[in-house]
C-alpha cells in the first residue's frame, strides 16, 4: 500500500501519527464557492439548533450580556419610572398591575470580536480518501465558516487571525473570512491580535504538545476566550492498517516501511489517545475549550459543539 502519515514532527515515542492512504494535498482545497455554499447551509441549520439548558432569557452566540441595564435584546428588568424617560418607555402591561408606572430594561449588550486559523500545514489538508472525505482543513473551514456567519448576522466582529485585515461584520466580513480560510498563510502561528478577542483555532494539533504550549501561550496571553478545534481523518484514530505498509509524510521525502503494520496498532493508538488528553489539558490551562471532530461524521454535531464551547462563555461571563 502507499500510505501517508502526518506531520513534520508527528512522533511520539517512536510510533509515527497519521498513517493514511493517498490522497491529495492541495488539490484537495475545497474552492471558495463552494465553502461559502456549504457553510451557509450549515449555518442555517444551526440557527435551528437549541443549546438552552437554562432560561429562555439566556444570551445567545453574539450576544456578551454585560448583567446591567443597556442597549440590548434580552430583557433586564423593570423600574420604577423616571421624570426624565420618555413616555414611549414605559410598559403599560407591567404598569396595569399597580399604580406605579414602570420602565422596561434589556441587559446590556457589547459585539464581540472573534478571530477564526486553520492550521496551513500541507499535512492538513490531507484527506485518506477525497471521493468520500473532505480533507481535516476543509472541514475545519467549513465549520468555522458557519459559526462565523452565524455571528456576524448577530452583529459581532469576524476576522481570521493574522490576516492583516481588521475584523468586521455583516455580509462583507463572511466573505472575507472565507477567502481569508481560503488563502496559502505562513506556515508559522500568527501573533496575538492587538485587542483581546475570542480566538477558535484549527489544526490536528499533532506536533509535540510542548511546541503547541509555546506556540499557544502568547496568543492565551492576549485572548482569554478561545476554543481549539481538533480534527482527525478516520485512520488517524483507528490505525486499519494490516501487513507490509509504505508510509510518507505529506510535503516531505521520508518514507518509513513497516512489515506488520498491526503490531504496532496497540502503540499507535495509546499514543494517539495521549496526545488528544494533552492537548485537553492545555486547553484548560488556558482556560479555553476543546472540540473534536472526525472528517465524514456529520458536520452539524461538531458545529453544534463549537456553538456551544462559544456559548459557554457568554452564558458565564458577568463582564466584558
Amino acid at each position: 500500500h502507499a500510505l501517508r502519515p502526518h506531520r513534520r514532527s508527528a512522533r511520539l515515542a517512536g510510533v509515527d501519527l497519521g498513517p493514511r492512504k493517498e490522497g491529495s494535498l492541495a488539490a484537495g482545497m475545497t474552492d471558495l464557492a463552494t465553502l461559502r455554499a456549504e457553510a451557509e447551509d450549515l449555518a442555517l441549520a444551526l440557527a435551528d439548533v437549541s443549546l438552552k439548558a437554562q432560561a429562555s432569557e439566556a444570551p445567545h452566540i453574539g450576544s456578551a450580556g454585560r448583567r446591567r441595564a443597556g442597549t440590548g435584546e434580552h430583557f433586564w428588568q423593570y423600574r420604577r419610572y423616571a421624570t426624565e424617560d420618555s413616555a414611549d418607555r414605559i410598559d403599560w402591561r407591567r404598569s396595569a398591575r399597580g399604580s406605579d408606572l414602570y420602565v422596561r430594561e434589556t441587559e446590556l449588550e457589547t459585539a464581540r470580536t472573534v478571530l477564526f486559523w486553520c492550521d496551513p500545514h500541507p499535512g492538513f489538508e490531507w484527506s485518506s480518501d477525497l471521493a468520500r472525505l473532505k480533507s481535516k482543513a476543509n472541514e475545519a473551514r467549513l465549520l468555522m465558516l458557519a459559526i462565523g456567519t452565524l455571528l456576524s448576522r448577530d452583529g459581532e466582529r469576524i476576522g481570521a487571525l493574522g490576516s492583516g485585515r481588521s475584523p468586521s461584520f455583516g455580509a462583507t466580513a463572511v466573505d472575507r473570512l472565507a477567502e481569508d480560510l481560503t488563502t496559502d498563510q505562513p506556515t508559522s502561528t500568527p501573533l496575538p491580535p492587538n485587542a483581546a478577542s475570542m480566538v477558535v483555532l484549527a489544526s490536528d494539533f499533532y506536533d509535540p504538545i510542548e511546541e503547541w504550549l509555546g506556540r499557544l501561550s502568547p496568543i492565551a496571553s492576549r485572548c482569554k476566550e478561545g476554543v481549539v478545534l481538533a480534527v482527525h481523518d478516520p485512520v488517524e484514530a483507528n490505525f486499519p492498517y494490516e501487513g507490509r505498509v509504505k508510509l510518507s509524510r505529506p510535503g516531505e521525502a521520508s518514507t518509513k516501511l513497516l512489515g506488520r503494520a498491526e503490531s504496532i496498532r496497540a502503540a499507535y493508538l495509546q499514543k494517539f489517545g495521549a496526545q488528544r488528553e494533552a492537548l485537553r489539558s492545555l486547553a484548560a490551562r488556558f482556560g479555553w475549550r476543546m472540540v473534536e471532530h472526525e472528517t465524514g461524521a456529520l458536520p452539524l454535531k461538531a458545529a453544534t459543539s463549537l456553538k456551544q464551547a462559544l456559548e459557554s462563555y457568554t452564558m458565564a461571563s458577568t463582564s466584558f
